[in-house]
This record gives structure tokens, sequence and C-alpha cells, in this order.
């Protein structure tokens, strides 16, 4: 096992550990707002902004656990009709596709955070890069994740193909 399916691995684990983190902290904000508003008569004023925050960073970062366990919804009816070599070849094709999105993630949400570093949060004054990290960061994650089963694909090939690993 190469170091780059090593890295993907430990990487999604400390992100599905994350995310788990973050959503019990979005259902406690979000179960004290109810409390304060409808049982002490008393609005949190950051409440709404932290569950907003959490549930970007829930979202992107949820995405990346689904895309290393190859969870996302596809259809692949037509797909499985074609011979193995075309759909070795489209899946070639999807992966690129896929690891140009993700650079895009990582350029353009690195350009973003530079335009609005300098905004703050409404109600916490963070800094507006915090709630916008997420976007770079879980693009670094896909592409790690795509160059994992990108070798995955490759190594594969390989071993059916009857050549050694």
């Amino acid at each position: 096992m190469s170091w780059v399916h090593t890295l993907s691995r430990r990487l999604n684990r400390g992100v599905e550990i994350t995310t788990g983190i973050l959503a019990m902290l979005m259902a406690l904000v979000t179960g004290l707002q109810v409390f304060f508003r409808y049982v002490l008569n008393h609005s949190l004023f950051w409440s709404e902004e932290v569950g907003r925050i959490l549930l970007v960073w829930i979202t992107f970062l949820g995405a990346t656990v689904a895309y290393r366990r190859k969870a996302h919804v596809g259809i692949d009816v037509v797909v499985r009709r074609l011979g193995p070599d075309i759909q070795r070849n489209l899946e070639r094709l999807l992966l690129a596709a896929s690891c140009l999105f993700f650079l895009v993630l990582i350029t353009f949400g690195v350009q973003f955070i530079g335009f609005i570093a300098h905004q703050k949060t409404p109600a916490l004054g963070l800094p507006m890069g915090v709630p916008y990290m997420v976007i770079p960061l879980s693009g670094v994650i896909f592409c790690i994740h795509a160059a994992s089963l990108g070798l995955e694909r490759r190594t594969s090939a390989f071993t059916n193909e009857g050549h050694s690993a």
C-alpha cells in the first residue's frame, strides 16, 4: 500500500471524526437556541450564525468522506452496458474531470478568502475567511482521495491484466 493510500485513509478517518463532532455541536447549538427562545424567551444572538457555519463545514467535509467511500449518487445504467475498456477509459476521464474541479475549488476558494479577508461575520466578529476556509481545504482533501482512487484503479488494472502491481 502506498503512502497516498495511507494518507487518504487516515485523513478520511480524521475528517469523519471532525464531521461527527461538528454535527453534535450543531445539534447542541440548535437545541440551546430553541430552549432559550421558547422556554426562557431570550434569543441567543450568535446561535444562527454558528449553526450556519457548522452546516457549511459539515457539508463540505462530509462530501469528501462520501467521495472517499464512493458513496455519491451515480447513474450507471448506461455505463454498466459498456465494455470493460470503455468503462475503464470513462472512469479515467471522470477522475481527471473531478481533479480539475477540485483544483478549481482550491484556486478560487483561496482567491475568495483573500477577497473577503477584511470582512467580519455579523454576530461573532470572526474573519469571514473562517467559514469559507473549508472550500480550499475540502479541495485539497478531495485531491488526496482522488490520487488514492486513481492509484487504486491503476493497480487493479495492472493486476487484472496479469501484471504485478
